[in-house]
């Protein structure tokens, strides 16, 4: 028991009852209550500290999730500030309405189903094209080797003619013959042409190292170069990409400036410039230039500046088809009887897919 308690009580007692057992046993009982108090007390403080900081934390977990909440609403609000340039419901003034909670799940419901409706529509469609363009490859390689056929049977024939009955022909005839076999091979580099044309971009594109200093000596000895044209190299990278590829699109520009220069001394120059994630090659000619209207004619299938019977029309076509290929571009400048410059890029890290 408390000492001043039991101090206290005892001065008011005689002496008889400060002797009395049963006295003693009630200030026993008085001192174990005091006990039993002392101890719930101090489970009391504990568990009020303990809840105290139990309190502090959800504090700050709740403000943490008011905080969240908040910058959830403010986004939600630039969302809806964003909604309001769709065909949103409008007041009788023209504005558009505030749109509620339930406005806004149920918008971006039906956005969702539109989205996952045409995501099913644009896959059908993609294999559909798949399929088309499968079908396309198929019937111009079945053509192509359906009008050989023929061609290489009235080539053969008029040789024989040619061989056979020489001295039956006439100068005009032989002419004749020469111009129907020169036509042959004329359709015969057009159908090889449209073949070239309808299969870039169909198939994988084999990446590697390309040495285009040594592609350019390369294409310089299977084409040729007339004795009045020089030809000039700068100095060329080495680039990402397909051998074969990159060989058509070299050769046909190459080809286009010595088939269009006349002048007594022809000059192409071919060089390139790093652009940071591009290359930027040019092939530069001193021949007839090109007017600006045709700029981007010439780049269209079967579109010709002139009636060249070495010419298919095809060439500058296949040119920029292997250039989008690449991800690069291509365009020119030009002066009538001074020259033509083709410019175009190539990525260094193509992509690796037509």
């Amino acid at each position: 028991m408390n000492s001043l308690l039991k101090r206290q009580i005892r001065k008011y007692l005689n002496e008889g009852l400060k002797s009395n057992e049963d006295l003693s046993k009630f200030f026993t009982a008085v001192d174990r209550s005091y006990n039993n108090f002392d101890e719930q007390s101090s489970m009391i403080q504990r568990a009020m500290s303990i809840s105290s900081d139990e309190l502090y934390d959800a504090n700050k977990k709740l403000q943490k999730e008011a905080k969240e909440q908040k910058e959830l609403i403010d986004k939600l609000k630039d969302v809806i500030n964003t909604l309001k340039f769709y065909n949103l419901k409008e007041d009788g003034k023209g504005k558009a309405v505030e749109l509620t909670g339930s406005d806004l799940v149920d918008f971006i419901d039906n956005q969702t189903k539109e989205i996952i409706e045409m995501n099913k529509q644009k896959e059908s469609l993609l294999n559909e094209l798949a399929y088309q363009n499968q079908e396309l490859s198929d019937y111009a390689h079945m053509v192509s080797h359906d009008l050989k056929s023929p061609l290489r049977s009235i080539d053969t024939l008029t040789a024989w003619l040619k061989e056979d009955y020489q001295g039956a022909f006439d100068t005009n005839g032989i002419k004749t013959l020469s111009l129907i076999r020169n036509n042959v091979q004329k359709m015969d580099t057009l159908i090889n042409g449209i073949l070239e044309y309808s299969t870039i971009g169909k198939n994988q594109i084999d990446i590697y190292d390309v040495d285009i200093n040594k592609l350019i000596d390369d294409i310089l000895n299977i084409i040729h170069v007339p004795k009045h044209i020089t030809i000039q190299k700068m100095d060329l990278p080495v680039v990402k990409g397909d051998k074969y590829r990159l060989q058509q699109l070299f050769q046909n520009l190459i080809g286009n400036a010595i088939a269009y220069n006349e002048k007594e001394k022809g000059h192409i120059e071919i060089g390139a410039e790093d652009k940071g994630e591009f290359w930027e090659f040019h092939i530069k000619d001193n021949g007839k230039g090109i007017e600006e209207v045709y700029f981007e004619k010439i780049f269209k299938t079967f579109e010709k500046l002139e009636n060249n019977l070495e010419s298919t029309g095809i060439g500058l076509s296949i040119v920029k088809k292997i250039v989008n290929l690449y991800g690069g571009k291509i365009w020119l400048t030009s002066i009538i009887n001074e020259g033509t410059t083709f410019y175009f890029t190539l990525k260094k890290q193509p992509n690796g897919t037509a």
